[in-house]
This record gives structure tokens, sequence and C-alpha cells, in this order.
């Protein structure tokens, strides 16, 4: 039978790491808010520019830009970001399933795959699946600044240029709530209509100052630079809140397991009483019978 001492022990280690754990809870509450409204802040602007660049891919556009068009897939990129810290429950390993599904889907038909990372946590996986990996960017902080991001989109943005890759997807956490963040997996390039239920019949050009190639070329580029910047601060809020639900869920366990170890440390100091009362029962009865 488990002593006393020990059993005081266990009581004594998981009521510490409640109080890490609740600490760990208030500190992800607070750092969500923050993230959370960065990430609002930014959605109007992605959503904004996303239906832009819906409008202009319906044109008729007489200068035929490289995102919109469609190749013979030989290979593809995937933007995976994840984040850099654990303890966030099922948050990166849901979106690693999604990943290693998509990639696998186009291995069977022997299209290979080139990978972007944001997050040491992506790191630590795809390093191990024998994919190639074009760039890396760790410690992204919980207000990422994207100039220090431009170098790894550039990387992929070139290979796509140069045709060494002919798709380009992003996977994230998409935030909807406290409670409910889903990984994701969309299509960056070739730039495809967003709505194409809305497509008019008629096409169109536009009137460009200086020149359609320009314009064009510094308009693309800031819609995918907008894209995966606001996937990597959804990313950053869904995980805050992962956490948040992941330390609470352990705050509460760990309130339920010391109730169960204070029900056997009772049960146990009972029946060591009831044992010593017996031997000093038993002993006084020996002593009279003498």
């Amino acid at each position: 039978m488990t002593s006393i001492k020990e059993i005081r022990n266990q009581i004594i280690s998981v009521i510490n790491t409640k109080k890490i754990t609740k600490a760990m809870e208030m500190v992800a509450a607070s750092k969500m808010r923050k993230t959370e409204y960065r990430m609002q802040s930014g959605r109007p602007y992605s959503d904004i520019i996303r239906k832009v660049i819906d409008h202009v891919v319906q044109g008729n556009l007489e200068y035929k830009h490289s995102y919109l068009e469609n190749r013979v897939v030989k290979r593809i990129g995937i933007i995976v970001v994840s984040t850099d810290r654990g303890l966030c429950g099922s948050l990166n390993t849901n979106l690693f399933k999604k990943v290693l599904f998509k990639i696998q889907k186009f291995t069977t038909t022997d299209i290979p795959c080139d990978l972007v990372l944001f997050g040491l946590k992506s790191l630590s996986v795809f390093k191990l699946c024998g994919t190639r990996i074009l760039s890396t960017k760790t410690h992204l902080g919980e207000n990422p600044n994207l100039v220090e991001l431009i170098s790894s989109i550039e990387v992929i943005l070139d290979a796509y240029k140069y045709r060494r890759i002919d798709k380009i997807f992003i996977a994230y956490n998409k935030f909807y709530n406290k409670m409910l963040q889903k990984p994701k997996i969309i299509q960056l390039l070739p730039l495809s209509r967003l709505n194409s239920k809305n497509i008019s019949n008629k096409k169109w050009d536009y009137l460009y100052e200086p020149e359609s190639k320009l314009i064009l070329d510094i308009l693309f580029k800031r819609y995918i630079e907008s894209q995966i910047y606001q996937s990597i601060l959804e990313n950053i809020a869904s995980e805050q809140a992962a956490r948040m639900i992941a330390m609470k869920t352990a705050t509460d366990n760990s309130g339920n397991r010391i109730k169960e170890l204070q029900l056997v440390y009772n049960r146990v100091r009972q029946a060591n009483i009831t044992q010593e009362l017996t031997e000093i029962v038993a002993g006084a009865s020996a002593v009279s019978t003498n």
C-alpha cells in the first residue's frame, strides 16, 4: 500500500503543477486579446485586396501576368505556418496531418513538393519527412514584422516565377473564435476567382498609369504578402486561444486529481489509525491477561 508520505508528495506536486498551468492560462488569455485585436485589424485589408484581385482576375488583361497562368503541375510549393512553442493542444498536430495528406496526394501522382516553413514546430517535423525545404523562419513572436518575412516569401515566389514550382499553397490555422480554430490550406498561385458564381460574361481591361506590368507586379506581390501575413496573424491568435483552453483543461484536471489523491490520503490515514488502535488494544489486552 502507498505510504502517506508518498501520497502527500504527489498532492504537493499536482498543486504546484496546477499553479503553473493556471498562470500559463492567464498569460495566454492576456496575449490572446492582443493577438486577436491585431488579427481582426488586418482582416479588412486582407479581404478588400482579395476582392480587388478577384475583380482583376475576371478582366481580359492585355498583360498576361505569370501569376494568372495555369500550368501543367510538375512541382508544388506549400507555405506551412505553425507555432514556435508547444502546449497548445492538438493545434499543430491537426495542421501537420492536413499538410502531410496534401503532400501524399501529390506525391502519389509523381508531383514533388517544396516547403517554406514559418515556426519552429513545423521545422522539427518536416525536416524528418525528406521533403525539400526552401526556407525557414522561426521565433516570429506575438507581433511579427512583415519586413523580416519578406526574404522567406521571396524564395518561393522566385521559384514560381522561374517555373521551378507550378502551384503554391499556404497552410495555417484559421481563428474563428476562442473555442474554435481549424487548419486550412488555400491556393495562393496561380490566382483564381474568389467566387465563380458571380462571374460576368463581359470582359474588360483597365487603363494603367504608368504601365500595366509595373502596376500588376506590385499589386499581385502586395496581395501575396498580405495573405501570408494575415495567415500568420490568424495562426498566432489561434495558438494563444488553443493554449488558453489547453491550460484551463490541465488546471481542471489537476483539481480533480488533487481531490482523488486527498480521498486516497484520508483512506490510508484512517487505515493507519485503525491499525494503530487495534495494536494498542491488542497490547493492552495481552498485558491485562498476563
